[in-house]
């Protein structure tokens, strides 16, 4: 072998180098899209009710102050399973009677615990908002949150 790398060698290993790896990140890159269209959304239907529910919430910027997925602020719950830990994810009308208590009852006035503001949601808002949630709680967070408290 060689001791000296000729311009002809060179440029045949940085091209030949770069070709590998373009086809290794195209074939990582379509089995990462497969892998998310068959686990992630496998079980949740996306419906104009969710979509107007996630408008709901970008409007009124939950994730300002709670995650949905371990995304957004920490500084209330997590609301990735929320409807499981409420015992309400398989219908939709529990769903949005037991959401509608909840929002109607804030802020507590609990001294010394952090308050969530009132919104004023109007009941399609808190339907949607029901729903969304709904389906976020069909998602495979693959373990996440870690523990059933969010």
């Amino acid at each position: 072998m060689r001791e000296v790398m000729t311009k002809t060698m060179a440029r045949n290993v940085f091209y030949g180098g770069s070709l590998f790896f373009i086809v290794i990140f195209l074939i990582m890159s379509a089995q990462s899209v497969q892998y998310i269209k068959n686990v992630s959304t496998a079980n949740a239907e996306l419906t104009d009710s969710v979509a107007r529910g996630k408008h709901v919430w970008e409007k009124h910027a939950c994730i300002n102050c709670h995650t949905l997925m371990g995304e957004g602020a920490y500084f209330a719950p997590e609301l990735q399973n929320v409807m499981a830990r409420w015992d309400v994810a398989e219908d939709p009308e529990d769903a949005f009677e037991t959401l509608k208590g909840w929002m109607e009852s804030q802020p507590t006035g609990i001294e010394g615990r952090r308050q969530m503001p009132q919104f004023n949601l109007s009941d399609d808002e808190i339907r949607d908002l029901a729903e969304f949630f709904l389906w976020v709680n069909k998602i495979d967070a693959q373990g996440w949150p870690p523990n059933d408290a969010g």
